[in-house]
């Protein structure tokens, strides 16, 4: 007897529903995106960040570590930067965690300031014990740009033979888009026109918006903010140094008597586009006796003011492996920098002297007066991350400042800075804020019968 033939067996209807579940599911790809170069190349590449066209002056960073504290430094505002290092990624974003001081511990402000990123390979996946999210997921947050899957050699190499250049991220608009969220559905695919962001006053954009105040120790320290970063706060309340920040346009020569130093901050940007800056300088130093130091904008700004030129580099010195010589010892220190512009030394008057040498091209990265207490570097010594070699400059800073506190006899003319206390403890960046922090210290002041300063729309006192 012969068993029924295969056909007559009702097979079809499980294979029909297993036909229908494994039907794969319809495909999505991920965006494509455009690096270009103005006037050179260009490059498609993966965008894994928020997917909106930008421009901006095209940088490059040859960091190895510290991705988050580069990406939330105020002086990348209006570039797009370039990492050289091949992955990255792999330890996500961090938590907006602060220390004791107020401080955001592992970022240099509260969000990201470069316009974009361009990365050789980007890790999705993450590991790190501080981390909240990918970097990926932290782009598309905070509305910022990024490609993956580009060939970063190729854009250091362009950029190191042709010098400094604006550049653009492009998205392709006929390639269906990942959907991580409701943000990125409504991003504009058209081309954006090529922009130098170094026309623009980046300063004031990056600079808080009314005074804050740290408090810590006993001396007293004014910081004209042009983007300063978290570490340098954090390098001087470190040190018993209690600071009060102000915006980049305060006229600092007012009230700045009553400090035991003045400190200029880094920043974004050309520093003549600085000019209100520079004028307040030139008064504070006709007017000042006590110390004062600067760090990368602050120093050019510092030199501005003092008669002495700026350059725009060929490309920039950003990093944190570059080696600076000290012209007082012949010592070699190594150092993180971030900048496009730099000081000639050819023309720093005779009676400042010029302090560091960069070894690689020469540039000058520091100097100070022969006889005062002024001192400026182009390099950042409190370094996040990077090396600390130059940390002693924040040291030599503090000795001078309470030196000048003990030798000034109007320290002992009870306590003009008592307002400070009012202020707030982190930057201001909302108008509300600004106006209620105006009526705030404008009653306070009608109260003690003293006469307001009103020159920058912030009321400060001015003490005779």
């Amino acid at each position: 007897m012969f068993r029924q033939p295969f056909s007559r067996v009702k097979v079809l209807k499980p294979f029909r529903s297993l036909a229908t579940v494994l039907t794969p599911p319809r495909t999505i790809l991920p965006q494509r995106a455009t690096f270009e170069v103005q006037n050179g190349p260009s490059y498609q590449g993966i965008s894994f960040g928020f997917p909106k066209p930008i421009s901006g002056e095209a940088v490059y960073t040859t960091s190895i570590v510290g991705y988050p504290e580069s990406m939330t430094d105020p002086s990348y505002s209006g570039q797009i930067l370039v990492f050289t290092q091949p992955i990255i990624g792999n330890i996500g974003a961090p938590s907006p965690m602060k220390d004791d001081y107020g401080l955001y511990r592992f970022m240099e402000s509260e969000k990201i300031h470069c316009s974009g990123i361009i990365v050789s390979d980007y890790s999705a996946k993450y590991s790190h014990w501080s981390a909240i999210q990918s970097l990926g997921e932290w782009c598309i947050q905070s509305g910022v740009p990024a490609i993956s899957g580009v060939d970063t050699r190729s854009i250091v190499t362009h950029l190191r033979d042709s010098g400094h250049a604006m550049s653009r991220i492009n998205m392709d608009p006929s390639v269906e888009q990942f959907s991580f969220d409701s943000l990125v559905k409504d991003a504009a695919t058209e081309k954006v026109p090529f922009e130098n962001p170094n026309t623009r006053h980046l300063a004031a954009e990056a600079s808080t918006k009314a005074p804050f105040h740290i408090p810590s120790g006993p001396l007293q320290v004014a910081l004209v903010d042009f983007g300063v970063k978290e570490n340098i706060l954090r390098s001087l309340v470190s040190r018993g140094i209690s600071v009060t920040v102000f915006p980049h346009d305060f006229p600092i020569q007012a009230i700045a008597k009553h400090f035991d130093g003045v400190f200029l901050s880094n920043g974004p940007g050309n520093p003549r586009m600085c000019t209100e800056a520079i004028n307040n300088l030139r008064l504070l130093l006709a007017s000042y006796e006590g110390p004062i130091m600067g760090i990368c904008l602050g120093h050019q700004l510092l030199a501005l003011a003092i008669g002495a030129e700026t350059n725009h580099l060929r490309y920039g010195n950003r990093g944190h492996n570059i080696a600076v010589e000290d012209k007082r010892t012949g010592k070699y220190i190594i150092t993180s920098q971030n900048h496009g512009f730099a000081v000639d030394p050819a023309t720093i008057p005779d009676d400042w002297m010029e302090l560091y040498t960069n070894v690689n091209d020469g540039s000058n990265e520091g100097m100070c007066h022969r006889t005062r207490p002024i001192m400026s570097t182009q390099f950042h010594p409190e370094a996040k991350g990077g090396p600390l070699d130059a940390m002693y400059t924040f040291d030599n800073y503090v000795i001078e400042c309470g030196r000048f506190k003990t030798n000034s006899e109007m320290r002992k003319k009870g306590n003009p800075l008592a307002w400070v206390k009012m202020l707030p403890r982190e930057r201001v960046t909302e108008v509300e804020e600004v106006e209620r922090l105006e009526k705030v210290l404008e009653k306070a002041f009608k109260k003690k019968e003293e006469k307001p300063f009103q020159e920058t729309g912030l009321f400060c006192p001015v003490m005779a």
